[in-house]
């Protein structure tokens, strides 16, 4: 797919994830701006791995990594080296932390997975405790991720500043080099019931 034909692709799929929701669909320009900037990365040749989606709250990040889950399964994308059709997890930040203590084989398959999208980081305490001993999943998993550069999308009502002081220098500098950032700067959808 072209760029062109990747916008086209997103701004349905966004439609079609609204309407789901039964929220009446308007489009806007912040919102034709940031479908701008998604199908850019997704069409351009880059060295980043994965998208930093920032911003308030309410005003499209998750609805826009659902509308991008659904489209891939739509186009029944095969990984060449698999054999199995692309597809991508969405799991919140709070969900990866349960399972520290749940279900940790996982959370070590969560690592590796080939297009992983993290919700709402931010909202997770930042360290769990399992069995006496201090974890901090989060920050374990995006270091795995950046280390074997799989495509991570993450959303977040944090700032970029905001994460480096919540996670600390390392992983700012990695989710830096390892994302492109999209702004959300629009206001909440969730008070007037559109997007």
């Amino acid at each position: 797919m072209d760029k062109q034909q990747t916008k086209d692709a997103l701004m349905a799929a966004i439609m079609a994830e609204v309407e789901f929701r039964h929220r009446t669909f308007i489009p806007n320009d912040k919102l034709t701006a940031q479908i701008e900037k998604m199908a850019e990365w997704l069409t351009k040749e880059h060295r980043k791995f994965g998208i930093l989606l920032c911003g308030k709250c309410g005003n499209g990040k998750s609805t826009m990594v659902k509308a991008l889950q659904q489209l891939l399964n739509i186009l029944g994308i095969r990984n060449e080296y698999t054999n199995r059709y692309y597809g991508m997890q969405i799991i919140s930040a709070k969900e990866i932390n349960a399972l520290v203590s749940k279900d940790y084989a996982n959370l070590a398959r969560l690592a590796r997975t080939d297009m992983l999208a993290i919700d709402d980081l931010g909202t997770e305490p930042l360290e769990v405790l399992n069995y006496g001993n201090v974890m901090s999943p989060i920050i374990d998993l995006l270091t795995q991720r950046y280390e074997e550069q799989l495509f991570t999308i993450i959303t977040t009502n944090l700032t970029p500043d905001m994460i480096r002081k919540v996670y600390g220098e390392r992983i700012a500098d990695r989710l830096c080099e390892m994302t492109e950032i999209v702004v959300f700067d629009n206001d909440s959808y969730r008070r007037n019931n559109t997007i």
